[in-house]
């Protein structure tokens, strides 16, 4: 089924965020409305709108001139092998010792590297994004200063790349987890290929709410690469699930976020160990107080 693209850029952030709000009560209905800042240091913003049928262009020039936006450029996406491009563009990537690659970069992994292989599927969590890489960075340099966790969970898992790290490193079972059904299935399917099964199981769940998540608490460390929203709202429960003296390594945080954060998990009894910015994104690891 073709696609059609409307894209328009503003400079004005709040007028970006609502012509993206306008865009969804538009006719015909979109599929998909995204609104980012443009990553050339121009300080503009992109909102993108997608659709299943040919948009209407001069309710697109009103909604443009009405938020004070470049007029939209219109064009028919092309049918694309999203799998396949994956594979062709997504390089390697090296994050201290581990090492992430997908099959078709076997020969590349360097002697005495962690090697994790991941798949090429719709799920997030390849390595090649700021927040994953923070994370993994975050865990080798836990494991150089010599901590060692005998009970690991990864909430918000994705491809379980977090989870399949610290299984690859330590010897004891590791409990990821994601709300959505088919992260968990492409994360099953890494475990399998990188022949960790038995030692990373994986779950559907919304946080820590799973039995199996239950039962294995307290963590000595919990990875949760999600979003701020949701990492704000886990406070409480990312408190009780975390063992004293334990770690939590946070992220899919923006820099700007950081501080907000921090806040919120210094209430719920943490205190920063390490705070890294890669690239616009923040990877918190904090330490668990023992006096909560």
């Amino acid at each position: 089924m073709p696609t059609w693209s409307a894209l328009t850029t503003l400079a004005d952030k709040d007028q970006a965020e609502a012509l993206a709000a306008a865009m969804e009560a538009i006719d015909p209905e979109p599929t998909g409305v995204g609104c980012f800042e443009i990553e050339d240091g121009s300080g503009r913003y992109e909102v993108g709108v997608y659709f299943d049928e040919s948009p209407d262009e001069i309710a697109l020039a009103l909604m443009a001139a009405a938020h004070g936006a470049e007029p939209f450029t219109v064009s028919e996406v092309p049918e694309t092998d999203w799998v396949a491009h994956v594979k062709r563009n997504l390089q390697p990537v090296a994050a201290g010792r581990f090492f992430v690659y997908g099959s078709h970069d076997a020969g590349r992994v360097p002697a005495g590297a962690v090697p994790l292989l991941i798949e090429a599927a719709m799920a997030f969590g390849t390595g090649h994004h700021a927040t994953t890489l923070g994370c993994l960075l975050a865990l080798d340099r836990l494991d150089r200063e010599g901590f060692r966790a005998r009970n690991v969970a990864d909430i918000g898992c994705g491809t379980a790349v977090l989870g399949m790290a610290a299984a690859a490193i330590w010897p004891d079972p590791v409990i990821a987890s994601d709300i959505d059904p088919v992260a968990v299935e492409v994360a099953r399917a890494n475990v399998a290929a990188n022949r960790l099964g038995g030692r990373v199981t994986c779950v559907e769940a919304a946080g820590f709410g799973h039995p199996a998540l239950a039962a294995r608490a307290p963590y000595d460390l919990v990875f949760a690469n999600i979003l701020k929203g949701p990492l704000i709202a886990l406070a409480p429960e990312m408190a009780r699930a975390v063992a004293p003296g334990g770690i939590a390594i946070l992220s899919g945080i923006l820099n700007t976020q950081g501080d907000e954060v921090v806040a919120t998990y210094a209430e719920a009894g943490f205190s920063v160990r390490s705070r890294d910015e890669h690239g616009d994104w923040t990877t918190l690891v904090l330490t668990r107080d023992q006096s909560h």
